[in-house]
């Protein structure tokens, strides 16, 4: 007697392996972005929260789903593909670690941000392989407009918009001289303010066009077309959106100019220029509708094992994590700040009370320690010593940076130019109504003692990425201007003090120059 046993066709298996390839990938890459997001989670909220609070950047909150949807797009042409770990992913992962470190060490948010999302595109590289990354190449590109990016050109924008203008109203023959950004007609003066520099409008637009060009064009020729008009066409609206207003002006008055301005261009006029740009590429789309987005038979590739797998996620991870191991490892080298500084005593100087003068104090937010002192000679000459100690910069407690150093923004005292600056220091003049004043300034950072704020940044770089003395120092003396001159009394004061960076380390709680 024969036995029969039912025979399940070979195809049915097929379909089930490759499901049960991509379950276990895309577990894989879940688990090794979840772990990044974690990682770099302050990042993450940093990004989102430009995203909120920036108009600039609004539009961000589309790209994650715009990214869903173009990988729908692709889905039948996927399925056909078997994910496989490719190690040369890695080189990304690690490229961003690199990035996010330098980034930390530098204090550029923007590089950091830059990182994360590096470090994600890599991870879907690794995880899902070659032929995957190919087949989704322009999603994953389409990460980067997650950056928060753009800011950085708005004074060279406002120079653009300012030129443009200027040029139209010449052709219209409107008598006007500009001054930096600053514009004057027979109506009034006009500043090209940063809302107005239309960095808002071509960020999103370099977005939509990217979006646009992928999705519309096969020709490369096409597409490269279309993003230079999607790139100069706003600025040059911009440009026309800033004449209009000065042209108006001269018709109706300023005030009323203004505010036509931001009703009518601010929302109408670049909707109507970005209807007018899909207008004219519209003839130009020579991509179908049903047109597949890639030939799987061109990207096919063998599948990957489970194991290779997860020693792919594994060292995914480990390489995201070692930089935030490493910038966590330096920054406890860091010795604690002192509770106070002694302020020193100088030969042939007295320490007396600060009660004659306008008030002035350096400005150095998140410093951990402040201390100021003034100080008289038998001739009755004034300085005052100001020490200021960070036992660690960190992003927003920075010896350089925004309202930094010798005058408070929006402070009683403004910088009015620099002076000639002593050996290792830099020198200003400020005032305030009819005081001036002279300020010499010193940092000690690392292991050097200089006045220049470049030099600042590349020290503490190269000592948060390789360790040394983690301490910042800024080391002020000031005096107000006398009828015999201001930097005699300086001079003599720093004379008597005798070298900055041991007293710089001596204020840190460090034994000796190093």
């Amino acid at each position: 007697m024969t036995a029969l046993l039912p025979i399940t066709p070979a195809r049915d298996a097929a379909p089930a392996a490759a499901a049960d390839g991509w379950r276990s990938h895309l577990l894989g890459l879940g688990a090794v972005a979840a772990a990044i997001l974690v990682l770099f989670h302050r990042d993450a909220i940093g990004m989102a929260t430009i995203w909120w609070r920036s108009a600039t950047f609004n539009h961000c909150f589309l790209i994650p789903p715009i990214v869903a949807w173009l990988i729908w797009q692709r889905l039948p042409e996927l399925r056909q593909l078997a994910p496989a770990p490719w190690i040369p992913g890695l080189l990304a992962v690690g490229a961003g670690a690199l990035l996010w470190l330098l980034g930390e060490a530098g204090g550029v948010a923007l590089a950091r941000h830059a990182a994360l999302v590096l470090m994600l595109q890599g991870t879907v590289v690794a995880t899902l392989g070659r032929s995957v990354a190919r087949g989704i190449a322009f999603p994953l590109f389409y990460l980067v407009f997650l950056v928060p990016a753009g800011e950085e050109i708005v004074p060279m924008m406002q120079t653009v918009t300012a030129e443009i203008a200027m040029a139209l109203l010449g052709i219209a023959g409107i008598p006007a001289h500009i001054e930096g950004i600053f514009i004057t007609t027979p109506a009034g003066l006009f500043e090209v303010a940063e809302a107005c520099s239309g960095v808002r409008f071509l960020v999103a637009m370099l977005a939509y066009g990217a979006l646009v060009a992928n999705v519309c064009f096969r020709s490369r020729t096409r597409r490269i077309l279309f993003m230079a008009a999607a790139t100069a066409i706003p600025i040059l609206a911009n440009g026309i959106r800033a004449w209009g207003t000065i042209y108006v002006a001269e018709w109706v008055g300023i005030e009323s100019a203004v505010g036509f301005d931001h009703i009518l261009y601010g929302w109408i006029f670049f909707a109507v220029v970005m209807v007018l740009i899909m207008a004219a590429g519209w003839p130009f789309f020579d991509r179908r509708v049903n047109d597949p987005w890639f030939d799987p038979a061109d990207l096919a590739g063998p599948p990957g094992s489970h194991r290779h797998l997860v020693q792919v996620a594994a060292a995914a991870v480990a390489l995201a994590a070692a930089a935030p191991l490493w910038s966590a490892a330096i920054a406890s080298a860091a010795q604690p700040a002192p509770a106070d500084i002694a302020l020193p005593e100088v030969p042939g100087w007295t320490r007396v009370p600060a009660d004659r003068g306008r008030p002035w104090e350096p400005h150095f937010a998140g410093a951990d320690v402040l201390r100021m002192g003034r100080y008289r000679n038998a001739a009755g000459r004034e300085v005052d010593l100001a020490i200021a100690l960070f036992a660690r910069q960190e992003e927003g407690r920075e010896l350089i940076g925004f309202g930094q150093g010798a005058i408070a923004p929006d402070g009683a005292w403004a910088w009015t130019a620099d002076a000639p600056a002593p050996p290792s220091g830099r020198a200003e003049r400020i005032a305030s109504h009819d005081d001036v004043r002279e300020v010499v300034s010193f940092y000690r950072v690392g292991r050097i003692l200089t006045g220049s704020a470049a030099a600042v940044k590349l020290e503490t770089a190269r000592v948060r990425l390789l360790g040394g003395p983690q301490r910042a120092v800024a080391v002020l003396v000031s005096a107000p201007a006398r009828p015999d001159g201001t930097r005699p009394a300086i001079d003599a004061f720093l004379s008597s003090l005798g070298p900055i960076a041991p007293l710089a380390d001596r204020a840190a709680g460090l034994p000796e120059a190093r």
